[in-house]
């Protein structure tokens, strides 16, 4: 039984804005004689993401290393390359936005699944709830942590809250744990009664069975494979304990970096946290309400702008998500100048570490007001 009844933006007559970027913004690939998909350099990224994760693994599974400390540096290796894959490869391919080819977006999409994710349910929660109803509270999963966290002023405080800008990052680094064991079946059934898995035309069982298989194959070849060659290596022994702790770090460092690329783009003391009324309705544009709550950073940095998959210029990626993320730098310029024009907010901080810490900040107030 659908339980899920969506927010409304009632546009009224403020659609002049989207309607003037979209020309402006057509208007750049048309003169410049480019595709809005992606080019040359995604496909880099998506080899060098690709050799990031599996040649440290590659290297952990067949004992080719020497001490310990490499023995963890390989796995940290490894959880940047988990985040890269889900920030520079499979995000792009999962808005449609690498290929007119859907089969090719569609398969690249599920390289969430090969890293232990589910494709399906990341769509979801991302490209449905999360860019449709940007830190609406109730409807932006993305802003809900389930109580552990107070990412909205709307949430209810507890006491635990006041200490949340330090105890955040712990918890952030449990994300993509909890996402390979629990996250996505409760997630699945979750979605199944509000009607979105159905809207997405499928159904709850044949996920259900896509999901556990998709899983069983990580673990085999991530955890079960690898543990065949234990010991391994110039070192007299690698325990079950030692791996799985190395396994779990990987993991750690892939959920640190996803949630300080993904948090300071909106749960900074800039973006506002609008309610829907009585009438599940919210005045505005659905544009206008990007550009409220979303913030950019570290727009000039290159080495940024290559690893988080252009996800730093998160205002542009709300606003064209079928756009690859190598266009977005360009576009922000007409972005900015053009929400300059109509008199709207462009949020943006110079440097990744001063988003880092605006969230840190923004997680302070909300532990104390």
């Amino acid at each position: 039984m659908r339980t899920f009844t969506p927010v409304r933006f009632v546009n009224k007559d403020d659609k002049e804005f989207i309607k003037v970027l979209r020309e402006r913004v057509d208007e750049y690939f048309t003169s410049n004689n480019i595709s809005k998909n992606a080019d040359y350099r995604y496909w880099i990224k998506v080899f060098g993401m690709l050799i990031m994760y599996f040649l440290p693994l590659s290297v952990i599974a067949f004992g080719l290393f020497s001490s310990t400390w490499m023995f963890y540096f390989l796995w940290i290796i490894t959880g940047f390359g988990i985040a890269g894959i889900g920030l520079g490869v499979m995000h792009d391919a999962n808005h449609g936005s690498v290929s007119k080819n859907m089969k090719l977006n569609i398969m690249l999409g599920k390289l969430l699944n090969v890293i232990g994710g589910d494709a399906l349910n990341w769509k979801i929660q991302h490209n449905v709830l999360h860019h449709t109803f940007t830190n609406i509270d109730g409807y932006d999963e993305d802003i809900d942590p389930g109580g552990t966290l107070r990412f909205s002023p709307h949430q209810p405080m507890k006491a635990g809250h006041k200490f949340q800008f330090i105890y955040a990052w712990f918890l952030y680094g449990l994300m993509t744990i909890f996402w390979i064991t629990f996250k996505d079946f409760v997630q699945l059934a979750r979605y199944n009664k509000k009607g979105l898995i159905e809207a997405k035309g499928t159904t709850y069982s044949k996920e259900l069975v896509k999901m556990i298989f998709n899983k069983v194959l990580y673990y085999i070849y991530v955890v079960i494979i690898p543990l065949l060659f234990l010991p391994v290596g110039e070192m007299e022994s690698v325990s079950i304990g030692m791996y799985i702790s190395g396994f779990l770090l990987a993991h750690f460092t892939a959920g640190v970096t996803l949630g300080a690329v993904f948090q300071p783009a909106h749960v900074v003391p800039e973006c506002e946290y609008p309610l829907p009324d009585e009438n599940l309705s919210i005045e505005g544009n659905w544009a206008i309400h990007q550009l409220q709550t979303t913030a950019d950073f570290a727009q000039e940095n290159p080495i940024i702008n290559w690893y988080v998959g252009g996800l730093n210029f998160q205002i542009e990626h709300h606003l064209f998500p079928t756009i690859s993320h190598v266009h977005y730098k360009p576009i922000s310029k007409i972005v900015k100048k053009t929400a300059a024009e109509f008199g709207l907010p462009y949020f943006t901080n110079k440097t990744f570490f001063g988003a880092v810490f605006n969230h840190g900040k923004m997680l302070y107030k909300l532990g104390r007001e």
